[in-house]
C-alpha cells in the first residue's frame, strides 16, 4: 500500500532548516513533487514515501512521519475546508540560485549563505562582473549579500586601512574601469538597473541588511552625485534630495539620503537603534497572518512555528513604515517602533522581499566576529523566514495569486 511522508514543521521538528534542504533535495535530485501544507503544523511538506527519501531525512537529522494514504488524503480535505485558512501548494521544480557577493573576502558573514550550506541548499555566487555580462537570466532567485550599492564601500571610512577595505575598493574600482565607469556609483546604479530588469521580467530578489535601501537609493538618485569626496573625490550635489526620483524605486518612497561621509546609515528609512527604543531583551517582532486560499504569496513567505520572533540588528535594521510603498505588503512588524521588519512585493512580473537586520541569531553582529554556528540553532525561526524564500519560486504558478 502506498505511503507518504509528511514532514512536520511544527515545534514536533527536529530540524527546520534542513527540513527545507530535503524538500529541496527532493524537488532537485528526484525531480518529484511536494506538497506545501501552508498553515498546516508549522507550514508542513508532504511528498510519496520511498525508502531513499526516509533513509535521507533520517541522516540530515529531519523529522518526518510515514502516514498511508488515506491519512494524507483526510489532511488535504481538512487543509481545502473553506473555514479552514490553510492551503496545498505543489513545488514543483527547484529554482536556480545566485548569491551577489563579491570575491574579496570580507570581514562578516551574510545570514544566506550560511544557511543555504548549513541547509545543504545548492548556490552560485555572482558579482558585478556576471551582472553587467547578462547573466542573471540563467537563474530563478538572486540573494543581495550584505552590499552598499550606492558606491561608497558600506560607508566603513574609519576602516579605510584596513586590508579587506583596501582590497574591496581596489576590486570596486577595477570592475568600474573594466566596463567603462568613471566611478564606483555609476557601476553599481548599472548593476542596480540590471538586477531589477531581471526582477521585472520574473525573477525572484531577496535582499537583507543595507543592501535593501541601498539598492532603493541608488535607483532613486540615478544621475544625481550622492557620494561624498572621500569615497570618489568630489563632493556631493548638495541638491540631493530635491532631485531623488521615487517612481524609480521599488520598496521606498519620500525618504531622504545621508550624503555625510562619516555618518554609517545611508537614508531616513532604516529606523536606527536610537530610535527604536529596544534592546535585546525586549527587542522582537511580529509576523501577520494571512489567508493562505487568497493571498499564498505571502502566507508561504510567512511560515513559521513561531508568530514571534527574536530582532536583531544591522546597518540597516527595519524600514519605517512611512516610507514604504502602499503597493507594498508588511509581512512582519516591531508594532512598538512603527517599524516593519519583512516587506514583499511584486515588481513587472517578478517579486522581491526585503528584510532587515542582519543575523536572525546574533543581536549585535560586529565586524571581525565568528559567523554564527547553526549547529546551534536548527529551528531558528528568524532563519526559516529566509528559506521561505528560496523554496516559493518552486510553487505552481497558477497558485501564486495575491
Amino acid at each position: 500500500m502506498a505511503n507518504r511522508l509528511l514532514i512536520p514543521m511544527d515545534d514536533s521538528q527536529k530540524n527546520h532548516l534542513k527540513a527545507y534542504g530535503v524538500a529541496f533535495w527532493v524537488l532537485k535530485a528526484y525531480n518529484t513533487e511536494l506538497d506545501w501544507l501552508l498553515n498546516y503544523r508549522g507550514g508542513s511538506f508532504m511528498v510519496s514515501y520511498t525508502q531513499k527519501f526516509a533513509t535521507e531525512m533520517t541522516i540530515r537529522g529531519v523529522s518526518f512521519e510515514v502516514i498511508s494514504e488515506g491519512q494524507a488524503s483526510q489532511i488535504l480535505s481538512d487543509i481545502s475546508s473553506p473555514e479552514a485558512n490553510m492551503d496545498a501548494v505543489k513545488l514543483q521544480k527547484a529554482p536556480r540560485i545566485a548569491v551577489y557577493s563579491p570575491k574579496s573576502k570580507q570581514p562578516w558573514d551574510d545570514a544566506v549563505t550560511m544557511v543555504l550550506t548549513y541547509a545543504e541548499i545548492p548556490y552560485d555566487v555572482v558579482f558585478d562582473e556576471e551582472v553587467l555580462n547578462g547573466k542573471l537570466p540563467e537563474y530563478d532567485w538572486l540573494h543581495l549579500h550584505h552590499e552598499d550599492f550606492t558606491g561608497q564601500y558600506g560607508k566603513f571610512y574609519t576602516f579605510k586601512d584596513y586590508p579587506w577595505y583596501r582590497e574591496q575598493k581596489r576590486e570596486a574600482e577595477q570592475i568600474a574601469d573594466k566596463f567603462g565607469y568613471s566611478k564606483v556609483s555609476q557601476m553599481k546604479l548599472a548593476v542596480v538597473k540590471r538586477i531589477a530588469e531581471f526582477v521585472a521580467g520574473g525573477g525572484f530578489m531577496f535582499a537583507m541588511c543595507n543592501a535593501t535601501d541601498t539598492f532603493d537609493l541608488a535607483l532613486a538618485a540615478a544621475g544625481v552625485d550622492i557620494v561624498d569626496s572621500p569615497y570618489d573625490g568630489d563632493p556631493a550635489d548638495p541638491q540631493v534630495n530635491s532631485k531623488l526620483n521615487f517612481d524609480n524605486t521599488l520598496a521606498f518612497k519620500d525618504f531622504r539620503a545621508y550624503t555625510d561621509p562619516y555618518q554609517i546609515e545611508f537614508s531616513t528609512v532604516d529606523n536606527q537603534p536610537q530610535e527604536r527604543g529596544l534592546n535585546e531583551s525586549n527587542d522582537y517582532f511580529s509576523l501577520f497572518q494571512f489567508s493562505a486560499k487568497w493571498g499564498p504569496i505571502p502566507t508561504m513567505l510567512t511560515q513559521n512555528h513561531k508568530t514571534l520572533i527574536k530582532g536583531f540588528l544591522g546597518q540597516t535594521t527595519a524600514f519605517k513604515k512611512d516610507y514604504i510603498k502602499p503597493e507594498v505588503v508588511i509581512m512582519a512588524e516591531t508594532k512598538s517602533a512603527g517599524e516593519a521588519r519583512y516587506i514583499h512585493s511584486t515588481y513587472g512580473k517578478g517579486f522581491f522581499t526585503f528584510y532587515g537586520g542582519h543575523d536572525p541569531e546574533d543581536y549585535q553582529h560586529r565586524i571581525g566576529e565568528e559567523p554564527t554556528d547553526l549547529n546551534l540553532h536548527p529551528n531558528s525561526a528568524g532563519y526559516r523566514l529566509i528559506l521561505n524564500n528560496i523554496l516559493f519560486p518552486a510553487a505552481k504558478k497558477k497558485k501564486l495569486k495575491t
